[in-house]
C-alpha cells in the first residue's frame, strides 16, 4: 500500500454569496451584504488546485451541495419565500470549506488498519447544520473501498466541525502518528464550536490509541479574537507544528505532551509580539496549507493577504530564511473565499491514503481541471447581488450549474 497525503479541495459552488451567516467569523461579518462572484471564486479555487498539483501533490475534489437545499427547507415547513434568514441558510455554499467536512485518521493510527472518516455535524450554525447528509453521501462514494471506514456524525448537542479542529503529527505517512483534537469552552461574545465530547467520540469511533491521542483546549483569547476554528491559529504537517503563541489554553502542557510522544517534533511558534492575533486572523497566516513537497522540504501555501500584511510578510521572510523546517512561502489568490472567512486550509480536507483506492471521479489531473473550469465558466453565475437570494431565476440557474458539473464527472443521479 502506497500512502500519500491527498488534498481534497471543495469546488466553490454556484450559490457562493455573502450573507454574513457565521457568528465569530470576522471576515464573513465584515463583508455581509456585498455582491459575490461565484464564477471567479470557483476559478480561483481550481487555480489553487492546479498550483498544488504542479508542486507534485496529489489533488482530489469534493463537490458543491444541492442549493437551495429544498429538502431541508421542507423539514422546516419553509420555502425560499420565508422570512430571512431562512432562505440564506438554504442557499449557503459553505460546504466548499472541506476542512469542516470530516475528521480523518489514517490507517497507521487506527485499531483495524483502515482509514477512518467521521462526517462533521456542524450543528453550531444553522446554515451548516444541514450539510452533513450531502457530505456523507459523497464520502461514501469517494471512499467506498474497504480500505476506508466512513462514519456518520456525532449526535447533537455535541458540536463537531471536523478536521479544522484536528491535527496529526507523524514521522511519515506510513508510520503511527499522534492525533491532536482541539476543542473550545468559550470565546467571549463568540461560540466555541468544537465540543470536547465530540473529540472523544470521534477518537473512539476511529479506534485510536488513547496513549497517542491528545485532546487540548483552544484558548478563549483566540476564539474571542476571531479564531473560530483551531486551523485559524495552528497547523501541523509531518513532525512540524506551526502555531501562534496564544493558540492553546495550556500551551506548555500541550507542548510537553507532544515532545514526550514525539521527541523529534519541531514546534514553530509565532510570538504575539511579532504577529498579533488580529494580524494572524485577518491574513490567515495559519490557515495555510503546510505541506511536505516531493523533495522533502516543507512549504506554506498562503493566501495573498498574508503577503499584503506587513507584520506577517516580515515574519515569513525571517521564517523562510532561517534554519527551521519551513523553507518556502507560496501564495495563492483565494480572495473570494477569504472574503467569506475561509483560506487555503479551509478549502481542503487532507486524507492520507493510497490514491488508487479512491473513486477516480474524485481525483484530479490538469485535464480534468480544464474540463471543470469550462463547466464553471459556462454555468456559474458571474455575480450574486445581496437582494437576489430569493430570486427563483437564480435558484434555477444554480441547480442547472450543479447538474452540469455532475454530468461532467459522471455522477449524475449518484448525488
Amino acid at each position: 500500500m502506497s500512502l500519500r497525503e491527498i488534498n481534497f479541495d471543495g469546488l466553490i459552488g454556484p450559490s457562493h454569496n455573502y450573507a454574513g451567516l457565521s457568528l465569530g467569523n470576522l471576515a464573513s461579518a465584515r463583508n455581509a451584504g456585498q455582491a459575490s462572484h461565484p464564477r471567479a471564486a470557483a476559478l480561483q479555487g481550481l487555480a489553487k488546485m492546479r498550483h498544488n498539483l504542479r508542486l507534485g501533490l496529489p489533488q482530489g475534489l469534493l463537490l458543491p451541495h444541492p442549493r437551495p437545499d429544498r429538502d431541508w427547507l421542507a423539514t422546516l415547513g419553509a420555502s425560499m419565500a420565508s422570512a430571512a434568514p431562512v432562505p440564506a441558510w438554504a442557499l449557503s455554499a459553505s460546504a466548499m470549506w472541506t476542512a469542516n467536512a470530516a475528521t480523518v485518521s489514517p490507517a497507521p493510527d487506527t485499531g483495524d488498519g483502515r482509514c477512518h472518516l467521521s462526517v462533521a455535524n456542524l450543528l453550531t450554525m444553522p446554515h451548516r447544520s444541514h450539510e452533513w447528509p450531502h457530505t456523507l453521501a459523497q464520502l461514501r462514494i469517494a471512499f467506498a473501498d474497504p480500505a476506508f471506514c466512513v462514519h456518520g456524525p456525532v449526535p447533537a448537542p455535541f458540536g463537531d466541525e471536523g478536521a479544522a479542529n484536528h491535527m496529526r503529527l507523524a514521522p511519515g505517512h506510513d508510520a503511527p502518528g499522534v492525533e491532536v483534537f482541539v476543542y473550545g469552552r468559550s470565546g467571549g461574545p463568540f461560540p466555541a464550536r468544537q465540543h470536547r465530547i465530540a473529540c472523544e467520540a470521534v477518537a473512539a469511533h476511529h479506534r485510536l490509541d488513547p496513549a497517542r491521542t491528545l485532546i487540548v483546549e483552544q484558548s478563549e483569547t483566540a476564539i474571542a479574537a476571531g479564531a473560530f476554528h483551531n486551523d485559524v491559529v495552528a497547523v501541523a504537517d509531518g513532525l512540524t507544528l506551526f502555531a501562534h503563541e496564544l493558540a492553546f489554553a495550556d500551551r506548555d502542557g500541550f507542548y510537553a505532551d507532544l515532545r514526550r510522544l514525539l521527541p523529534d517534533v519541531r514546534i514553530v511558534e509565532v510570538p504575539a509580539a511579532e504577529v498579533s492575533l488580529a494580524d494572524a486572523i485577518s491574513s490567515y497566516l495559519f490557515n495555510a496549507q503546510l505541506v511536505t513537497l516531493p523533495d522533502g522540504g516543507q512549504a506554506l501555501i498562503l493566501p495573498t493577504e498574508a503577503r499584503d500584511t506587513p507584520a506577517v510578510a516580515a515574519y515569513l521572510a525571517r521564517l523562510t530564511a532561517g534554519n527551521g523546517p519551513i523553507r518556502q512561502a507560496l501564495f495563492v489568490d483565494v480572495r473570494q473565499s477569504m472574503a467569506n472567512g475561509g483560506g487555503p486550509a479551509c478549502l481542503r480536507l487532507r486524507i492520507v491514503a493510497d490514491p488508487a483506492r479512491v473513486d477516480p471521479r474524485f481525483m484530479l489531473d490538469d485535464s480534468r481541471i480544464d474540463r471543470l473550469a469550462a463547466v464553471v465558466s459556462a454555468h456559474w453565475p458571474e455575480t450574486i447581488a445581496p437582494d437576489a437570494i430569493g430570486d427563483p431565476a437564480l435558484h434555477a440557474r444554480i441547480e442547472a450549474a450543479r447538474a452540469a458539473l455532475l454530468a461532467e464527472l459522471d455522477l449524475a443521479g449518484a448525488l
